[in-house]
């Protein structure tokens, strides 16, 4: 688990200089980073997306994944979540709005969803190696300083859900790792980075998405992938 908790503090450093420096920006100077920052995560999301070996299974896989994603409600859960530890941590004072939800819902989406996320921690968890996991974090603690400048203190507490996420496929990667396969593991990351996709659109104020929703995409993608490879 040490390489979880070093990916945990990076987002906590990250996102503590981000605040620092955030403070210090101007607001012209402000919107050349949520520019910059949602170009980059467009691209990575481009990246991650061509991933995938069938775009059906692809398109098949966020269809299903987000509707059950609206059927469960995650976005909402997943927001209402980020104001609840808004309000812990305001200590009585008043919420500061919207921001605080939203950067703790897409820093974790963005810190969540790419392979590295589970093939490092499959590989910390069965080997004890964590040079993926390392890598991984300076990149997470670069992009948390860039989205706390943006968001504020919800990207913080995104380093949460990466202890959850990133701690579980430590512990079962031995089992996880057989199942899915490296074509899962392509499907999964081709998934998430349609969800960065989103999450850079709407930083750029083209279309917001309800991107949580599709968070079951990335466990059905890799599903769908094993099914289509039994039945050709």
């Amino acid at each position: 688990m040490i390489a979880v908790l070093i990916n945990c503090v990076a987002v906590i450093a990250g996102s503590l200089i981000g605040l620092l420096v955030g403070k210090k920006l101007s607001e012209d100077f402000r919107t050349v980073v949520y520019s910059a920052s949602a170009l980059v995560i467009i691209v990575m999301g481009v990246q991650m997306a061509m991933e995938s070996s069938n775009f059906l299974v692809l398109l098949i896989s966020l269809l299903v994944g987000g509707g059950v994603g609206y059927l469960l409600g995650i976005e909402d859960a997943v927001l209402r979540l980020g104001e609840k530890l808004e309000k812990v941590t305001s200590k009585g004072k008043k919420a500061g709005g919207s921001d605080f939800a939203k950067g703790f819902m897409n820093a974790s989406v963005l810190f969540c969803s790419g392979a590295m996320s589970v093939v490092g921690s499959i590989q910390a968890g069965t080997t004890g190696n964590i040079q993926t996991i390392l890598i991984k974090s300076v990149m997470d603690g670069c992009m948390a300083v860039i989205l706390a400048t943006v968001y504020g203190t919800g990207v913080l507490f995104s380093f949460l859900p990466v202890f959850v996420y990133q701690g579980f496929f430590t512990l079962a990667g031995r089992w996880i790792e057989p199942l899915i396969g490296t074509a899962g593991i392509s499907e999964l990351s081709a998934a998430g980075g349609i969800m960065l996709m989103m999450i850079g659109l709407g930083l750029l104020k083209i279309k917001e998405f309800k991107t949580a929703n599709f968070l079951p995409a990335i466990i059905f993608a890799p599903l769908f992938i094993f099914l289509a490879g039994r039945i050709v």
